[in-house]
């Protein structure tokens, strides 16, 4: 469906046509839009493929990253002229303890560049009004005022976009979930390192805790929410 079947064995496309999700579970009808780790060190500060962006930023997501955001800046600009509440969330940068484990070597950086690295690239980067979340954990909400603003603001449904999909994707899609949030994730605007990681978390998220769609019907879904508002603003 959205290129995760090459990934699957035959036994596993077997089970999906037996037991697999044959519908969407459906949106609400108060969406929020949610923008997960979207900076420059996961991006590189230049459009280049994967292994030569990686040469300066050891985390990058290379030219698919960059696909994911293009195609996200088309649903924030959606989003914000349907006044879709649109929240940006971010890594801490305090040094506190991060969660992660790997002991891969990075490439060391100039403190200039671990700045630029921790900005919110350009094409999405927030504006006046958008709530900013910086976060000590991979999921968007322990520790955060995210649950908090969210239900301040009467929000059933979160469309997430941002990276990585099997990393702070997934963590924060499962929370919204457990927090019983209508969870969307859209397919063109989220990414990852290495494809199979990619596929099978958008697979296994499909399944369990999200309706995995594409950006049009991401752009649509938020267009019908904006005329249904125009509708009761005229009332």
């Amino acid at each position: 469906m959205y290129g995760w079947e090459k990934f699957m064995s035959e036994r596993d496309k077997q089970h999906d046509l037996l037991w697999g999700k044959k519908e969407l579970y459906g949106f609400g009808k108060r969406p929020a839009l949610l923008l997960i780790d979207i900076y420059y060190s996961v991006l590189g500060l230049k459009r280049e493929p994967i292994f030569e962006s990686m040469e300066t930023w050891s985390s990058s997501t290379g030219l698919e990253g960059w696909a994911a955001v293009d195609k996200t800046a088309e649903l924030l600009e959606v989003a914000r002229s349907n006044q879709i509440p649109v929240i940006h969330v971010k890594g801490l940068q305090s040094g506190i303890n991060s969660w992660s484990r790997n002991t891969r070597k990075r490439v060391p950086l100039s403190d200039e560049l671990r700045q630029k690295g921790s900005e919110i690239v350009d094409e999405v980067k927030p504006v006046y009004g958008e709530l900013v979340i910086e976060k000590a954990s991979p999921s968007a909400f322990p520790g955060t005022p995210l649950l908090f603003h969210l239900n301040s603001l009467g929000i059933d449904t979160l469309i997430c976009c941002g990276e990585t999909t099997s990393g702070c994707v997934r963590a924060t899609t499962v929370d919204g979930a457990t927090h019983r949030f209508h969870m969307g994730v859209v397919a063109d605007c989220v990414f990852d390192r290495t494809e199979a990681s990619h596929y099978m978390n958008l697979y296994d998220l499909h399944q369990k805790y999200a309706d995995v769609v594409d950006l049009a019907a991401a752009k649509q879904y938020f267009q019908e929410i904006g005329a249904i508002s125009k509708i009761g603003v005229r009332a």
